[in-house]
């Protein structure tokens, strides 16, 4: 009914809420306050790669045109962008990270669980290492869910609802994921090539 088209809006502003902040704070962070850097020239200068990864939802697909947007538009060597760039398609996955620790939210308070302050702590700590190494094509990291649910005792009838409950429109918030990880790729390379001279 409404209520469940309720619950897929609020967590799809979640995210994209906690992507946008993510991607505006410590990626224009970085840029701006450390690299000291133009902000709005780097986020105008990726903007090719960020549609890419927003329509394709895959961080693999996507690094041809994100390394030509680093070295063309950000004017960051090829040696670098071509090493540090497939480094962070396969490693570097934030977006994900996110995304997990607000579907872990979204799925204890669906369900009731109460959480302590060390299960927040364990949800962020397991979302961020089983995000490394996720493989960069459309919903891989859905299934990631199942491990960080354990952390705090989701039952697997829980777990298999969720996970049946969010794939159907997985694909939007994978969208924003994605875009989420190739800013933070990005960034990273050019921090990588800023302190390379």
């Amino acid at each position: 009914g409404v209520a469940t088209f309720t619950a897929i809006l609020s967590l799809t502003l979640a995210v994209y809420l906690g992507c946008a902040l993510h991607m505006l704070f410590v990626y224009g962070g970085l840029v701006r306050i450390i690299l000291r850097l133009p902000f709005v020239d780097f986020f105008r200068g990726i903007l090719d790669p960020m549609m890419v990864a927003y329509s394709t939802s895959s961080s693999s697909a996507t690094l041809p045109v994100t390394i030509r947007a680093a070295t063309e538009n950000l004017g960051i060597k090829k040696s670098v962008a071509g090493s540090v760039l497939p480094l962070g398609a396969t490693i570097n996955m934030d977006g994900t990270s996110l995304y997990l620790g607000i579907v872990a939210l979204f799925t204890a308070q669906a369900f009731g669980y109460s959480l302590e302050p060390q299960h927040y702590f364990l949800i962020a700590l397991t979302a961020a290492l089983v995000s490394i190494g996720t493989a960069g094509v459309p919903s891989a990291s859905l299934f990631l869910l199942a491990i960080v649910l354990e952390v705090f005792d989701v039952t697997p009838e829980h777990t298999a609802l969720v996970i049946g409950f969010i794939f159907p429109f997985d694909r939007l918030l994978d969208m924003m994921r994605t875009v989420t990880n190739v800013t933070g790729d990005t960034a990273v390379a050019t921090a990588v090539a800023k302190w390379e001279g």
